[in-house]
């Protein structure tokens, strides 16, 4: 049976600058892992930041020339997975011999999509896995494409069954019941969403599933964009992402966090131990399970 300290890295990326926000990372993952920290979690699109407030030029029938310019900038600074910037994160997972999950915006290096990605290295160093947000939410859209579903996977590691979704997909009970049915023990929900709603979503996962969730957001200030967007964000408030970042244990209680109002690591100890204890009243793909009124499938391209 498991047993470890995870870590949950509230921040702010530098906005729009992939190589200074890599170079961060780095800095919090040694922090992390010098406190004991075995899986460090990032937010969703840590790299290069939730582009939150600003609108790409865009309107229901036109787009902008300087909106495509921005997109342009946000293009750039997204990163292929794998790549050069993925070969830096290994390092720093194996360096501090720590598993990590951060979000990223990626680019596809065929056809230049965007994609909100979750992806996940072993203490070795090694990219074990991305996962492709499925449905962008509203004007996401405009940045990010669809995941095909097919990375919907749980990683088997010596930490425990670990996987997860990226913000609003958790509100999807299928995309859910894809994690649950391969035996999540370990759920990181990298998201963007800072409201009160937020955590008792995260609550009700862990109690749904019989897992720890560790839910991790960033904490954003308007004076962090640069300045050639102050002019757009001019109607925003000076607190862009209040944070909100928690962690929460299989029987839904909330066990660290959730943190507002500041950047932050928050720590709490895993236990495959409280994982089984948990499912004895209540296993979602076991003894509460009726696959003899019910059949889940995903659908292959």
């Amino acid at each position: 049976m498991y047993s470890y300290k995870a870590a949950v890295v509230q921040a702010a990326p530098v906005l729009f600058d992939k190589a200074k926000t890599v170079s961060k990372i780095g800095k919090l993952v040694e922090e992390a892992a010098a406190q004991g920290a075995e899986l460090i979690v990032f937010p969703e699109v840590f790299i290069p930041g939730y582009p939150r407030g600003l609108s790409f030029g865009t309107v229901v029938g036109s787009r902008s020339t300087e909106g495509r310019e921005l997109f342009l900038e946000y293009w750039n600074n997204a990163i292929e997975v794998p790549g050069p910037e993925t070969e830096t994160l290994g390092k720093f997972a194996k360096d501090s011999k720590v598993m990590l999950a951060i979000g990223v915006t990626e680019r596809d290096s065929t056809s230049d999509t965007l994609y909100c990605t979750l992806i996940y290295f072993s203490k070795e160093g090694k990219l074990i896995g991305k996962h492709r947000k499925i449905k962008p939410t509203a004007a996401e859209r405009i940045l990010w494409g669809e995941g095909d579903g097919q990375d919907l996977t749980v990683h088997k590691t010596e930490l425990g069954s670990v996987g997860g979704l990226v913000c609003w997909e958790n509100y999807m009970p299928l995309a859910r019941t894809a994690l649950y049915q391969q035996g999540i023990e370990v759920y990181v929900a990298p998201t963007a969403d800072c409201r009160d709603s937020w955590q008792s979503t995260l609550s009700h996962i862990a109690c749904e599933g019989r897992c720890y969730v560790l839910g991790c957001n960033q904490y954003v200030t308007k004076d962090q964009y640069p300045e050639s967007l102050q002019k757009e964000l001019g109607n925003q408030p000076d607190l862009m992402c209040s944070g909100g970042s928690v962690i929460v244990s299989p029987m839904g209680n909330v066990i660290a966090g959730p943190l507002f109002g500041k950047e932050g690591i928050l720590y709490a100890d895993i236990s495959h131990r409280e994982v089984v204890k948990a499912k004895m009243d209540f296993d979602v793909i076991g003894h509460y399970a009726r696959p003899d009124i019910f059949e889940f499938k995903i659908k292959k391209p």
